[in-house]
């Protein structure tokens, strides 16, 4: 399973990276606004000072919501750099714009997913990864993990190469539970990674040996 990290603080996407587990990144208007990123410029270039970090693919999130508007935009993200993923939204329009990224071999990600029919019908249009936000389903009381299952079922049934990219993830244990479901990439902040690291266990077993090597001089 690949870890995608998901915000647009640069010390953070360093951090990842220097672990040695950091796949991609994943970011979006209000994780820029977070950072005091604005404007069109600045913003593109906070893109590009992402991939400069990165090793994998970056999504750089469209705010247009026409079909036109979408392309335009999405072809001016795609030229910033080639590990540049263009996120597209789930609507009408934002179909037919990963149709045509999708011909063009431009890498794509769509966002907001929230059922198994919006997954299915953004593979059939070439969508690179699939974005279902599991998070924001378990605050209405929907469970997002059998979401991604019923996508994982789909996507095996018919062979489609689209990943499935889970998002809004909010504890350690969704990534776990992701990754028996079989979801090919999670993006999550930071902490929820880190929190990874975590056993009481491995602290008290650490103490020890520490302690028994000072033991022996």
């Amino acid at each position: 399973m690949k870890f995608f990290i998901d915000t647009a603080n640069l010390d953070q996407i360093r951090e990842a990276q220097d672990l040695g587990i950091l796949d991609g990144v994943t970011t979006n208007p209000s994780l820029m606004a977070k950072e005091g990123i604005s404007g069109k410029e600045a913003i593109n270039k906070h893109y590009v000072d992402i991939c400069n970090i990165s090793d994998g693919d970056v999504s750089a999130e469209v705010l247009s919501t026409t079909y036109e508007e979408m392309i335009k935009e999405g072809d001016e993200l795609a030229a910033l750099h080639e590990r540049i993923v263009v996120k597209i939204p789930m609507i009408k329009d934002g179909i037919k714009a990963l149709k045509y990224f999708s011909d063009k071999g431009i890498k794509t990600n769509c966002t907001l997913i929230f059922s198994a029919g919006q997954a299915l019908l953004a593979a059939k249009a070439g969508a690179t990864y699939v974005s279902p936000f599991l998070g924001r389903l378990d605050d209405i009381s929907v469970d997002g993990l059998n979401l991604i299952e019923e996508i994982r079922v789909i996507y095996d049934n018919y062979a489609f190469d689209t990943e499935i990219l889970a998002a809004s993830i909010r504890s350690p244990m969704h990534i776990i539970n992701c990754a028996k479901i079989g979801a090919d990439v999670i993006t999550s902040p930071l902490p929820s990674i880190l929190n990874l690291l975590k056993h009481p266990l491995t602290d008290s077993g650490l103490a020890q040996f520490v302690a028994d090597s000072k033991k022996l001089g």
